[in-house]
This record gives structure tokens, sequence and C-alpha cells, in this order.
């Protein structure tokens, strides 16, 4: 068995691959789970069956009284229209939910040294470095050296995707066997993925990318 690290995991693809991928090389895994008030919670509940699938710790986390701070994003506010079309779209910047990523791994980082383990995993990849700032490789590099020393032992911060395309991380997924209609991609916060907007869009096009269909159910 490797080191111990933990992960965290939203529900979505990129984590849910991160997770299984770390399973298979061995790795003991406790997950994290974050409540920040996401339309589309339905990621939290497949985070949670992944969890239990797995047999593996996990926390759900509520980051409480933070609507104001995060009131100017798609993802949590419904007064904001819901970007459609493609990924890349400059719309896309209404999604950035603000300084998310080092809210999460502050959260994590204070867990695993609670816990005495020295490594934490998110599941940042190349596709999401043009629109959030918090998946680009000098955030990861800053938040890194944080970690180094915030406590008497180093932590270490490592997002094992960072340089690879959605279809690349679906190409593993794959491979691994994932079953990848357990997660939960759409910015909707609808019973099915809307398969319109830019998540769901860019998911669509890793799969075709890979020459499959995408297993989940849409509303079209």
């Amino acid at each position: 068995m490797k080191d111990k690290i933990v992960l965290i995991l939203s529900g979505g693809m990129d984590s849910f691959t991160l997770l299984h991928r770390a399973l298979n090389q061995n790795y003991e895994v406790d997950c994290l789970t974050f409540d920040y008030g996401q339309r589309h919670i339905k990621e939290i509940e497949c985070a949670r069956l992944a969890c239990h699938e797995n047999h593996l710790p996990s926390l759900q986390i509520k980051i409480a009284n933070v609507e104001s701070i995060f009131a100017a994003s798609a993802l949590t506010s419904d007064s904001i229209e819901m970007p459609h079309g493609s990924y890349q779209a400059e719309s896309m910047q209404s999604t950035i939910v603000p300084n998310r990523n080092m809210l999460f791994i502050s959260h994590a980082i204070a867990y695993a040294i609670s816990k005495n383990i020295k490594q934490v995993w998110y599941g940042a990849h190349a596709g999401d470095h043009f629109i959030y700032p918090d998946c680009r490789p000098e955030f990861l590099s800053a938040m890194n050296a944080v970690a180094q020393i915030c406590h008497t032992f180093p932590i270490s911060v490592e997002a094992p995707f960072l340089n690879y395309s959605k279809a690349e991380i679906v190409k593993i997924g794959l491979d691994l066997g994932i079953d990848y209609s357990k997660t939960w991609t759409c910015y909707e916060g609808q019973d099915l993925a809307c398969g319109k907007c830019g998540s769901c869009n860019e998911r669509l096009e890793a799969f075709a990318l890979n020459n499959i269909a995408d297993p989940l159910t849409y509303q079209d």
C-alpha cells in the first residue's frame, strides 16, 4: 500500500477519474466533498456514491455563509443565466466561483494535518487553465509552496491531471473501466444533464474524441 492522500472529490469526471487512478495505484484515500451552494448539487450525490461503493472514508463539508461572496457566479446564483455553447466561449467567465479551489484546498490541508496525511490531490486539468485561475500551474505551485510551510510537517498539494486534456482523462478512465454514468458534469441544477452548457459540451466532446458514447442520459 502506498501513502495515504486526501482527495477533493466533487463527483465530476476529473476527480472521479483521479480517485480511481489513485486506488488503482494502491493509495489509501480519504475524500472531501464540498457543498458551497452550487446549483449542480447532484454532483455531491455522485461523490457520496463513489465513496460508498469503494468503502472509503469521506466527509462532506458545507462552506457556510459564502452566498454573498459567490453571488456573482452562474454556478451559485439562479439570477445569472447559465451560459450555453462552447466551453471555450467568453461567456464561461460567468461560471468562475471566486477563489473556490483555494478554499477547498485550505480545508483539505487542515484535514490532512489533523489526520497526519501529507498529500492533498485535486482534479485541475489543462482544459480549465484559460478560464479558471485556480486551476493553473502557477496557482498550484504557489499553493504547494504555502502548504510546505503552514505546519510543523510539509503538505504536498498535487494535481496529477494538470497537463491532461479532458479527452485524455476520459481515456484513462475508460482504460480503468470506470462507469461514467455515475458522474455529474452539467452546471444546470436539473434532474437530467442539459447537454447545452459549456461543461456538458466539453464532456460530450471528450467522449467523441475517444470514439465512444457518453453513458449519461441527457434531456435531448
